[in-house]
C-alpha cells in the first residue's frame, strides 16, 4: 500500500474525513464523472448529495448536509440535500451547508448558504457574487499569456522543476500549471 494511500485512511479514521468516490457512493451520493474530492463530506447523509461532472472539492472544503444546531433543543437535527452542477471547483476551506443548490460553471471561494446561479464565481463571507464565470475564464485565458505555464503535473515534476517553478513563483507571482 502507497504511503499517501495509508496516510489517508488514517487521517479519514481520525478525523472522520476525505472519503474516497466509492465509500461515498456506497452511502448513496450520486457522484458524476471526474470528481476530485480533497475535502471533506458528510458520509452519513451522503444520500443527500448530487455531484455533477468535472467537479473539484478542494483541501479543506467541505460540503455538510445536516446541521444539529437544532438537536438538542428539538431532538432533532436539519437536514438538507446539497446539488452540485457540472464544471465546479470549491475552493479551500470553503463551506457548502445544507439545502443549496449550486448551478454550472461556478468557482466559489466561500461559505455558501444559498443556492448559486450558474456562470458565476462567489467569493466572500457571506459570500457575494463577483463576477461571471465567462469573465474570470477570459481573464485567466489573457493570464496564460503573461504568466509562467507549467506542463507537467505536480506529482510528476522533477526537483528541478520544483525549483524552477518556485523561483518563478516567489515575487508574488503565480503561474498555471496541469
Amino acid at each position: 500500500m502507497k504511503f499517501r494511500h495509508l496516510f489517508t485512511k488514517i487521517k479519514r479514521k481520525l478525523l472522520g474525513g476525505e472519503y474516497t468516490n466509492s465509500e461515498l457512493l456506497d452511502a448513496g451520493a450520486r457522484i458524476g464523472n471526474n470528481f476530485s474530492n480533497y475535502g471533506f463530506i458528510d458520509k452519513n447523509h451522503a444520500f443527500l448529495l448530487t455531484i455533477g461532472n468535472n467537479v473539484t472539492l478542494a483541501s479543506g472544503s467541505r460540503i455538510i448536509l445536516h446541521d444539529a444546531s437544532t438537536k438538542n433543543a428539538l431532538g432533532y437535527s436539519k437536514v438538507g440535500r446539497v446539488d452540485v452542477g457540472d464544471n465546479v471547483f470549491i475552493g479551500a476551506n470553503a463551506i457548502v451547508l445544507p439545502n443549496v443548490k449550486i448551478g454550472s460553471n461556478v468557482v466559489i471561494g466561500a461559505v455558501i448558504c444559498k443556492d448559486v446561479e450558474s456562470n458565476t464565481i462567489v467569493a466572500g463571507n457571506p459570500a457575494k457574487v463577483i463576477g461571471s464565470y465567462q469573465d474570470f475564464i477570459k481573464k485567466n485565458e489573457l493570464q496564460m499569456k503573461i504568466r509562467p505555464v507549467y506542463n507537467t503535473y505536480a506529482p510528476t515534476k522533477t526537483w528541478e522543476e520544483k525549483q524552477r517553478e518556485y523561483e518563478d513563483l516567489k515575487e508574488g507571482g503565480y503561474g498555471f500549471d496541469i
